[in-house]
């Protein structure tokens, strides 16, 4: 009997266009730091260019290029064009050929060894849609949306308060919330895709491809993949503590500064349209925008050395 080859655990990136170019080096940068096990790879569409394609592979980082994932009606998010690219992430959970992907936005800083993750349990196949018993109960991992709407943005859904907010649930208990999420259906029940832990299966893919076809429900999405992945699995996802997916604002003060601890913090995220790589680093900023460019400095400085000189 010829042996199957091992199917790899790796983390893993999803790169549309050059603008994320700087997170995705910075990012692949702080996970080396980690001494992770485990490979990075950038997953590409055919929109990213040849230039940033040749940073990458500058830098030895593996990439792989993958099909556009869009729902069968098209759906445009005018107040935040980059949502636009976010249902591409999907794709992640059809690569059978992996064992596990932990996939990363791109405007990511990962401060602390995470490889527990490659580790979570999760449901091992269902046999599809057509059978509700043996769909998978814990089909991804990921940590909750905030759904504070602390910028005020008048095209979040109106439900989006603080009261409604899981991790607003934490603050009586900021020990426990380093190590545990609320439950899955808590607050407005919807995840934030920056982080997720897929374990990729046909099954899952099929329900998928199955919610993107159903336009009544994704007209009406106001986030793309994550609103997808939160319908279609509610209640199915395995929640993951805060500090894997350390939401920026959630260290501001009045949001969830009581359960944030910046010495807990595995990985943070730099939501919204402003990125660290947008800043000037000789302006004043916040202490997480000063981590990015601390160890972007260290990223470039190291890549110098070694004759890297593309400027990115």
């Amino acid at each position: 009997m010829v042996q199957q080859p091992k199917r790899e655990k790796v983390w893993a990136s999803l790169i549309t266009n050059l603008s994320y170019l700087p997170g995705i080096l910075t990012l692949s940068h702080s996970l080396q730091t980690t001494e992770t096990a485990y490979p990075f790879i950038a997953f590409y569409t055919s929109t990213f260019p040849a230039e940033g394609l040749a940073a990458l592979h500058a830098r030895g980082i593996r990439t792989q290029a993958v099909p556009c994932v869009q729902p069968g009606q098209s759906k445009v998010f005018p107040q935040d064009p980059r949502f636009n690219e976010t249902w591409n992430k999907l794709i992640v959970f059809s690569l059978v050929e992996y064992d596990r992907i932990v996939l990363l936005d791109g405007d990511m800083l990962v401060r602390k060894n995470m490889d527990e993750l490659m580790d979570v349990p999760l449901d091992e196949p269902g046999s599809g849609l057509s059978s509700e018993e043996n769909k998978q109960e814990r089909v991804f991992a990921a940590s909750h949306a905030c759904a504070c709407n602390p910028l005020n943005k008048p095209h979040y859904p109106k439900t989006w308060i603080p009261k409604n907010c899981a991790y607003t649930s934490q603050h009586s208990d900021p020990v426990r919330a380093q190590t545990s999420g609320a439950p899955a259906t808590a607050g407005v029940a919807m995840l934030n895709s920056g982080l997720l832990v897929v374990r990729p299966t046909i099954s899952a893919w099929a329900e998928i491809l199955a919610g993107l076809h159903m336009p009544d429900r994704t007209d009406k999405y106001d986030f793309p993949d994550q609103e997808l992945l939160s319908d279609v699995f509610r209640g199915r996802w395995v929640v993951l503590p805060y500090v894997y997916n350390a939401l920026k604002t959630l260290r501001w003060v009045g949001v969830h500064n009581d359960i944030w601890r910046d010495d807990e913090v595995k990985n943070v995220h730099y939501i919204f349209a402003k990125k660290p790589w947008h800043e000037d680093p000789d302006d004043r900023m916040d202490e997480p925008s000063r981590w990015w460019w601390e160890v972007n400095r260290q990223r470039q400085q190291l890549e110098v050395k070694k004759g890297i000189t593309d400027g990115h």
